[in-house]
């Protein structure tokens, strides 16, 4: 693997990125940065999903930003990423349960969009009219539509962006007039907007926001479509018929699960990532602003925002894919940190049946992805045991009477949440942030 950014440029403080990549994560691609260790990143990201879903030339079904070398990140090290701030800027959006037409895509829609009519792979499109046959080849004129909106809505935005409301076909049509306004696609994006689509089979709606990152990790070791860099949608790159095409061996070794669409990545969480590639290549994308556990419809509200992030490097991290330590009201009932009056009642039957030692504990979340949830939950268990150096059964017991099982995406991405040994964490270096993220 050849060297992904110039030796000879300044290490910054801060690194502010504009750039985007064509939908898939090279490792051999140049990186911006370098970044210090400490340092912060500042990115206005672009929507994820539906818009570049309907955008053939991009390869990967997401747009998400270059990657960000750190410096004094090696492979086997992590990457903390402190969720500083994550701020919607879109106006609007659209989203909706998806199908896929016949015969506009190679064996995958989101990697390998397709002219039906020229047969030109990855076609450059352009937008003519409103709805969902409003993007069109420029070679041959024809609607290019690798996905169509079974039942879809236009969403708008409060101007503080913490209420959402649908609207009717009127009103989605006189945005898809000004969809780029309304999506505020930053200068860098090539996506077409979903908002030209125009959906509207639900106005109406009121929605409450609740902005995270569906995108948030660091570079795979080998190019992967960016929505695939995950157990669930990279196992569709398995024995695929397009270039991207990968064996299980591969997609296991290489990945590092930056696409998860779990809902509790947001502004105050800690993420740990895997290193896989010298430096990192901290990126970021695919903003909702709000979902359900599971994300059961298959998209949800992607939208345009500011994120920062401040990145640390931790050393020998022993896990090959991602944990976190989500924010106090994130955690599921059972995976709280104990009060003083739960203690002090833990102590007082400690007392009383002759227990000398309670051991300390904090929350943690570790990821499972697989191809399906049954495989994902595994995952995560196996993930879990390795980074405690524990067995899997003790995790299931710790994971059943002190945490619980939580779906980010359906078909494949899960947390193990539960309360872990704090000298466990202290072992491999986590201790420090759960003692930061929940005052221990």
């Amino acid at each position: 693997m050849q060297h992904t950014i110039d030796k000879s440029s300044t290490v910054q403080q801060h690194v502010v990125v504009q750039e985007f990549t064509n939908s898939v994560l090279d490792p051999n691609a140049p990186m911006l940065g370098p970044v210090k260790n400490g340092g912060t990143i500042t990115a206005n990201t672009a929507p994820g999903c539906w818009g570049p879903m309907i955008t053939p030339r991009l390869r990967g079904g997401h747009e998400v930003t270059t990657p960000v070398f750190i410096e004094g990140a090696e492979v086997g090290d992590g990457v903390a990423i402190r969720i500083r701030d994550i701020a919607v800027t879109s106006i609007a959006t659209a989203s909706g349960h998806d199908s896929s037409p016949e015969g506009f895509c190679l064996g995958d829609p989101y990697v390998a969009a397709r002219c039906p009519v020229c047969d030109t792979l990855w076609p450059e499109t352009h937008i003519d009219g409103i709805g969902q046959d409003a993007v069109k080849c420029d070679a041959c004129n024809n609607p290019v539509k690798p996905f169509e909106i079974v039942h879809g809505y236009t969403v708008t935005f409060d101007d503080d962006r913490t209420i959402g409301l649908t609207v009717p076909s009127n009103v989605a049509t006189t945005i898809a007039q000004r969809a780029d306004h309304y999506s505020a696609l930053p200068p860098g994006s090539r996506q077409h907007s979903i908002l030209n689509y125009a959906p509207s089979d639900m106005p109406g709606t009121l929605i409450r926001t609740r902005p995270f990152m569906g995108q948030l990790g660091t570079c795979p070791s080998m190019p992967m479509p960016d929505s695939h860099n995950a157990g669930d949608f990279g196992a569709f790159l398995i024995g695929a018929p397009h270039e991207y095409a990968i064996t299980p061996e591969q997609l296991a070794t290489h990945k590092t699960d930056g696409h998860m669409d779990i809902d509790a990545v947001r502004a105050g969480a800690i993420l740990i990532a895997p290193v896989k590639v010298p430096g990192a290549g901290v990126y970021m994308g695919d903003m909702h602003a709000g979902q359900g556990d599971g994300e059961i419809a298959g998209h949800t509200m992607d939208v345009a925002g500011s994120v920062t992030l401040q990145v640390e490097v931790v050393k020998n991290y022993p896990l090959d894919g991602p944990v976190l330590f989500p924010l106090l009201e994130d955690l599921p009932p059972l995976a709280k940190p104990f009060s003083a009056s739960e203690k002090a009642k833990g102590q007082q039957l400690a007392e009383k049946w002759g227990v000398e030692n309670i051991e300390p504990l904090a929350p943690i979340s570790v990821i499972g992805t697989a191809a399906n949830l049954n495989e994902a939950i595994e995952n995560g268990l196996q993930r879990a045991a390795t980074l405690l150096n524990m067995s899997v059964a003790e995790i299931r017991n710790r994971a059943t009477i002190n945490g619980a099982i939580e779906i980010g995406r359906a078909p494949g991405v899960i947390q193990v949440t539960f309360l872990a040994p704090l000298s466990r964490l202290d072992a491999i270096g986590l201790g420090g942030y759960a003692r930061e993220q929940y005052d221990l």
